[in-house]
């Protein structure tokens, strides 16, 4: 008797976890990703050209490239 209804319940929670995962999504995740603006405008908002230039030293000399196959 108690066999049966274990392999019910697993049944019907495989069957759920089967909707859930092959439901269409959501339009409004696609809408909100198509909004976004561009690049651009998202640097401009920010003022990325207004931060100071970054220096960055040559370590290659430090660290060598290994051989090239």
């Amino acid at each position: 008797m108690m066999r049966p209804i274990i392999s019910a319940v697993a049944v019907a929670a495989l069957i759920a976890v089967g909707v859930f995962l092959l439901r269409p999504r959501s339009p409004a995740i696609e809408l909100s990703a198509a909004a976004m603006p561009p690049l651009h405008e998202l640097h401009a908002i920010a003022g990325v050209n207004n931060l100071p230039p970054q220096e960055i030293d040559d370590q290659s000399l430090v660290f060598p490239a290994g051989p090239k196959r």
